[in-house]
C-alpha cells in the first residue's frame, strides 16, 4: 500500500473515474484539486474512502500571480501527507507545480491538450513543458501521439507509460440499430467551443440537411459558442432539425448514442477521445476529424470515417456518405464495438496505471540506494 497524492487541475468526469478506480485499491488516496473553474464540470462527490486536501487552491481559476502563494501551500500540503509519489496533471499546470517542489517520485500525467496544444503556445509554455517532463519519474499518455510528443520534449520513452483509459463495456453497450426510421440522426457530445469544432458541425450540418432533409442532430452539453451556433441553424433554416438536451448524466448517455445513427466530432485538438471510444462501445460509427488521435481509432470505411479537419463541407460529404450506406451500419459498428473491446476497456487499461505509479516507486527506491 502507498500514499499517493493525486493533484488535478479541476474536479472533471474523468477525474471521478480515476478517483473511483483507486479508491478500490488497497492505496491511500488523497485529493488535491488546483483551481474551480465558472462551471460545474462534475457533480458527483469525491469517491469514499478518498480523502480531499483543503488548501489554498481549488475554489477559484487559478492565475500566474497565484502561483507563490500556491507554492508554498503545496510544500506544506506535501510535507504533512508525506506521500510515496505525486500524481499530478496538466503538465504545465498541477504537473509544474508539483515538480517546482522537486519532491519525488512525481508521476505526471498528459490530458492530451496539455502537449498537443498548450506546449505549443510559446517559449515559457515548451519550458514547462521540458521541465516538467525532465522532473518526472513516469509520465503517463493515453495515445501514441502524446508519446511521440514526449519524447520530443527530452523524456526517454522507457519512462513512459501509454493506456487510453477506457470506457466502462458493461454500461457502453450496444442497442438495437435505428435501422429503416424516416429521420437519419448525428450526436454529437463534444463541448460548444472553438477547440471542440462545434461550429464546424453547425456549418457542416446546414451544407448536409438542405440535401437531406431527414437529418437530424442531437447537441448534448453547452457551452461559450451557444448563441453562435443557434444563428448558424437559423440562417440555414434547420433549426428545427436540431435537439438541445443540455448536459445530461452518465446514467442517461448510453441511451443517446444507441439511439443515435452516426456519432460525429470535428475537434481539432485530441489524444484518446473519451466520447469517442463511449460511441464504439455503443456500437456506432463515427465521423471524426482527421486528426492524430482519432486516425490511432477510426479506420476509414470499416468502423467510421475520417474528414478534414476544420472543413465544413468535408464533414457534409462524410456526413452523405453515412446516409448512402446506411444499410452498412450495422456491420460498421459490430466494428467499432470489436475495437472497443480490444482495446479501449477501462478495467483491464487502469492496471497500467497502476504500472506506473509501480515504476515510479521502484524508481524512487533505486535512487535512494545509490
Amino acid at each position: 500500500m502507498a500514499r499517493i497524492l493525486y493533484f488535478t487541475r479541476d474536479y472533471t468526469t474523468h477525474d471521478h473515474r480515476f478517483l473511483s478506480k483507486l479508491a478500490k485499491t488497497d492505496h491511500q488516496v488523497y485529493y488535491l484539486q488546483l483551481e474551480r473553474r465558472g462551471h460545474t464540470l462534475e457533480d458527483r462527490p469525491v469517491p469514499e474512502p478518498i480523502e480531499q486536501v483543503r488548501w489554498k487552491g481549488g475554489r477559484n481559476p487559478a492565475r500566474l500571480s497565484d502561483s507563490p502563494q500556491l507554492y508554498f501551500d503545496l510544500r506544506r500540503v506535501l510535507a504533512e501527507i508525506q506521500p510515496d509519489l505525486v500524481h499530478a496533471g496538466p503538465l504545465q499546470r498541477s504537473a509544474l507545480l508539483a515538480a517546482l517542489t522537486g519532491y519525488q517520485p512525481l508521476v505526471s500525467m498528459s490530458w492530451g491538450y496539455d502537449l498537443i496544444v498548450d506546449a505549443q503556445r510559446n517559449a515559457f509554455w515548451r519550458w514547462a513543458t521540458r521541465y516538467t517532463l525532465r522532473h518526472s519519474a513516469v509520465m503517463i499518455g493515453d495515445c501514441d501521439t502524446i508519446r511521440q510528443l514526449a519524447t520530443s520534449y527530452g523524456l526517454p520513452s522507457e519512462r513512459i507509460v501509454t493506456f487510453p483509459w477506457g470506457v466502462d463495456l458493461s454500461r457502453f453497450t450496444p442497442g438495437s440499430a435505428p435501422g429503416s426510421a424516416p429521420t437519419f440522426t448525428l450526436l454529437s457530445t463534444r463541448g460548444w467551443e472553438a477547440i471542440y469544432g462545434a461550429e464546424v458541425i453547425a456549418q457542416a450540418f446546414v451544407l448536409a440537411a438542405q440535401q437531406h432533409p431527414e437529418l437530424r442532430l442531437v447537441m448534448l452539453g453547452n457551452g461559450s459558442q451557444a448563441s453562435l451556433l443557434r444563428k448558424i441553424f437559423e440562417r440555414g433554416g434547420v433549426l428545427e432539425q436540431v435537439l438541445f438536451p443540455g448536459l445530461v448524466s452518465q446514467a442517461e448517455l448510453p441511451r443517446y448514442y444507441r439511439t443515435s445513427d452516426v456519432y460525429i466530432s470535428a475537434s481539432h485538438s485530441d489524444g484518446t477521445s473519451i466520447s469517442l471510444l463511449e460511441a464504439m462501445a455503443c456500437g456506432r460509427p463515427a465521423i471524426v476529424s482527421d486528426i492524430p488521435g482519432n486516425r490511432e481509432w477510426v479506420t476509414p470505411g470499416e468502423n467510421g470515417w475520417w474528414f478534414v479537419d476544420n472543413n465544413p463541407a468535408a464533414l457534409a460529404q462524410a456526413i452523405s456518405q453515412a446516409i448512402e450506406k446506411r444499410n452498412q451500419l450495422p456491420e460498421m459498428g459490430q466494428a467499432a464495438r470489436l475495437v472497443a473491446e480490444q482495446r479501449a476497456e477501462w478495467e483491464k487499461n487502469f492496471l497500467q496505471l497502476l504500472k506506473a505509479y509501480e515504476i515510479a516507486l521502484n524508481t524512487q527506491l533505486k535512487n535512494k540506494s545509490q
